[in-house]
Formats: C-alpha cells, structure tokens, sequence
C-alpha cells in the first residue's frame, strides 16, 4: 500500500515542477496501460496530426504493464495522466483515501474484460470454467473482475483450477493447451490466439459485460494536483484524444500507420483489426451514440459500485464523485462522428 507520506512528497515535487517555468505546465506524459497495439493508435494520431500541439500540449506516451499499471505511476506524480481500470482504480483510492487521482473522461464504455478459451479444449460458457484450468495473470484487468463475474453466473470457484500466468506467457499456454481459457482483454487475447495459429472457430471470447457484469472498463485518470494547477491543458488533452479516436474510427488503416512507427515490428493487418474491435465492441456503443463519448451514467455508476460489493469489501464508504468528474468535458461529451 502506498502512503500518505509518498503521496505528498510526490505532490509536493509535482507543483515544484509546474513553478519552475512554463514548458513544466504543458508537458503531459502519459502512462498507457498496456504495450503499443491497435487500441493505443489513437494516442499517437493524436500526436501525429498535432491535435496535443494545438493545444499547446507535448505528450510522450510510455508503454505499460497492464491495467493498473499507470494508477500508482498518476497517484505518486511521476505522470500526470494515465489510462486504467477504473474498477481498479475505485479499489485503489479506498485502500488509499485522499490519492490525488481521478478518472476525467470514459474510453471503453463497454469493457472489454473477457474470460477466452478454446471451444476444442471445453470452454464455450462461463459453466465450462468448472473442472478445468484458468491461465490469469495476477495484474491482469479482467481477472481483476473475475470474482464479479464468478458471482453473477454462480461459478464454484473450487472447481476452477486458477493458474498465475506472466502476459507473456499467456496466450502462447492457452494456444499449447497449457490451459483451457485465459482472463483477458478480448480484443488482445483473440488475436493474440489468431496470430499463435489457433484457428478463430476453435476460440471462444466470454465478454464478461454480456454476462451479468455491469461495470465500465478502461478511463483516462488525472493527478488531481495536476488538474486543479492545470485544468485547460487537461481539456486541451480529453479533446485531443477525442479527436484521436474520432480520426481512428474513420481511417483504422491509417491510425495503425501512426501505431507501426512506434512499433514497426507489429503486423499491420493484425493491429488494425484489433483497433476495429476495440472501436466496435468497446467504444462505440449505443450509450456514446446517443450521449457523447467520454462521459458516464450516473446510475449505472452507482450500481456498478453495488455489483463490486459483492466480491470487495470497501474499507470506506464508497463515493462515485471520488472516482470520475466529468469538470473537464463538454456538456455533451465528444461526437464520434
């Protein structure tokens, strides 16, 4: 657990940053949450078309390690803003009241949190878990959320055999027959399985939001000192990523241009396609048609809160306005379109 202490140290040498000149108030390093694939092109559209530039920005994104890779990185100060779980993120600030870290603006509305297994090997329903093995790697989003899932769909946990796997190992295990499913990103597992040789009808992806999970995936989160020190170059950026994906959605080809600069050993084909599937089962959803993207229902918020209690148990009283502020988005959120 970190401690106060740290966290004031690290405010402390953020505002001392941001007083010693004005390039420290428009530098943004950003943490993502995961290696440079499809779904991070966006980012670096953004970079690309200078729509951070315009805004007076400069961003440099730093590849992470998973879904709660960047909350301590944005909590402590050493980044600004960073992409993760917001679920994550909630347990985080219980077990560490007063962080200086938020979640300003929604990005997979759906999320993509997935238990994927192969049809050869048994596993086609949540019910299949039973008697068999799950790969999970401990810092992984999804398994983050397994025990919700678990809950919703009255698995006994008994009967699964829970196998701690590295993210490296993961797919590569599941595609041997190691394990018979892997908790994952759907879009990342899938295609990670395609790329392996495993034939995508022997693959089946258990999206755990089509399953009784009702919660909100992956959020841009903000050192609250940051933003209260610099709140138009935190719109100037929700903007800018906005326009990133709005670009992305209309030209996927040419956003996984931006991705293969950054990581030229990637596949085009594949990455591209793992950016479509994450655009179409995650960010655009009939929620962010209708009222904006970036955004959140308050009431689906507060019942997500509801479904967490039934596998964590908050040291706090839990409080939705400690996890997500809308302050620096437009009224309407942004259009997609």
């Amino acid at each position: 657990m970190l401690h106060r202490n740290l966290f004031a140290l690290a405010g402390l040498s953020l505002a001392t940053g941001l007083s010693t000149g004005a390039a420290a108030e428009t530098d943004m390093p950003f943490a993502l949450d995961w290696k440079f694939e499809g779904p991070s092109a966006p980012y670096f559209v953004a970079i690309d078309k200078g729509f951070f530039g315009d805004a007076d920005l400069t961003v440099e994104v730093t590849a992470g390690q998973g879904s709660l890779d960047a909350i301590p990185k944005v909590a402590t100060g050493a980044f600004p803003v960073g992409f993760a779980d917001i679920n994550s993120l909630i347990k985080f600030l219980d077990q560490n009241p007063g962080a200086p870290v938020t979640a300003v603006m929604m990005i997979y509305d759906k999320p993509p949190f997935a238990v994927v297994g192969r049809k050869s090997l048994g596993v086609e329903t949540p019910k299949d878990l039973e008697g068999k093995v799950l790969g999970a790697p401990p810092p992984d989003g999804a398994w983050a959320q397994f025990p919700i899932f678990a809950a919703e769909n009255d698995l006994d946990m008994d009967a699964i055999t829970v196998e701690p796997v590295g993210f490296p190992t993961r797919e590569p295990m599941l595609a041997e027959g190691k394990v018979a499913s892997v908790t994952g990103f759907s879009f990342s597992s899938f295609l990670n399985l395609v790329r392996l040789g495993v034939p995508e009808d022997d693959i089946s992806t258990i999206l755990m939001a089509d399953h009784g999970v009702d919660l909100y995936g992956n959020a841009i989160i903000v050192n609250t000192d940051f933003a209260a020190e610099n709140p138009e170059a935190v719109k100037g950026f929700l903007e800018a990523v906005a326009m990133g994906w709005k670009d992305a959605i209309a030209d996927p080809a040419g956003a996984t241009e931006s991705l293969l600069e950054r990581n030229p050993a990637a596949d085009a084909g594949l990455e591209e396609r793992r950016l479509q599937l994450a655009i179409d089962a995650n960010v655009v959803t009939d929620w962010t048609q209708a009222n904006g993207f970036g955004g959140i229902d308050d009431a689906r918020m507060e019942n997500a809160i509801e479904q967490m209690k039934l596998t964590y148990a908050f040291q706090n009283e839990p409080d939705a306005a400690l996890y997500f502020t809308d302050a620096y988005l437009p009224d309407s959120g942004f259009a997609l379109e």
